[in-house]
């Protein structure tokens, strides 16, 4: 801890003293009653110790232990402020959730730069996967890794495939893309390497408005047939499976002839209307 003014407070927090249950009571009170911040403080600073305590417990992370102690004095500080001592519990035991929770909320935002599930399971999975692990492997030591899964899935009452996904993050640092890499040009970066079969940006968003642009023409030039023509070119070529002749002939009660000869009609009207909405696009289509 290289800030004086944190080991300062480490210093202080450590030589303050204990708080007997009478005068927790009554700094409890006067926090409630008058909102007295000096009680506030003098509850906080006595147990500070507590605070130090449980961030050594999550020293395992590879965190700051400064950023953890700070992280869990906020929580300290909302435990003091919603303390109830009409409850008869122990300001530690109940200040000791707001701090866990706490660092708790601050591990999960920093550990990775890829955000992690926040849900009450999830928590579970990611704060007690490797205590839970290394337990089981030392009970069975023959047990093969998905084994000592589903055991940790039943203890924590979540998905063995979650299991195995926290396991592999908590495995595994992160890496950045820029990271360089060792190459004949020594210029090469982790990105360059990563090959991707999707077309790029720039052309998926000319398609789409491209799309869109040929979806508005198309209704223009539907809105020029009647009744009859639209349904014949919707049925037999705007939908998937493609009506037959024969079939629109009996619906619409004429002839398959008399359905193609429509048919051709609106297909010219549809061409025409084309025409004059984008000629050009009419002729890239020649």
């Amino acid at each position: 801890m290289d800030d004086p003014a944190k080991r300062g407070m480490i210093r202080q927090a450590m030589s303050a003293p204990y708080l007997g249950r009478e005068e927790e009571i009554e700094l409890a009170l006067r926090w409630k009653e008058k909102h007295d911040q000096e009680a506030l403080n003098r509850i906080a600073l006595a147990h500070m110790r507590l605070v130090i305590a449980m961030a050594g417990r999550f020293r395992h992370f590879g965190l700051p232990a400064s950023d953890l102690i700070q992280e869990g004095h906020v929580g300290l500080l909302e435990a003091a402020a919603r303390f109830d001592p009409e409850r008869q519990v122990r300001f530690s035991t109940y200040a000791a959730w707001w701090i866990r929770a706490s660092m708790q909320d601050f591990i999960l935002r920093n550990w990775s730069i890829v955000r992690g599930g926040t849900s009450s399971a999830q928590k579970a999975l990611f704060f007690n996967l490797r205590r839970l692990r290394a337990r089981l492997a030392q009970e069975r030591r023959e047990a093969s890794r998905q084994d000592i899964y589903i055991k940790v899935a039943d203890a924590l009452g979540v998905a063995v495939a979650d299991v195995a996904a926290m396991d592999a993050r908590l495995s595994a640092s992160d890496t950045s893309l820029d990271a360089p890499l060792a190459g004949e040009d020594g210029q090469s970066e982790r990105m360059d390497f990563l090959v991707s079969d999707a077309p790029p940006p720039d052309e998926v968003a000319g398609k789409t408005i491209d799309d869109e642009r040929r979806a508005r023409w198309l209704g223009k030039a539907l809105s020029t047939l009647n009744a009859r023509e639209l349904k014949i070119i919707r049925e037999r070529r705007l939908s998937e499976e493609g009506a037959t002749l024969e079939a629109l002939g009996e619906t619409l009660g004429i002839s398959k002839e008399r359905v193609r000869q429509i048919e051709s009609r609106a297909i010219e009207k549809l061409r025409t209307a084309l025409t004059r909405i984008d000629p050009d696009m009419m002729r890239h289509a020649a």
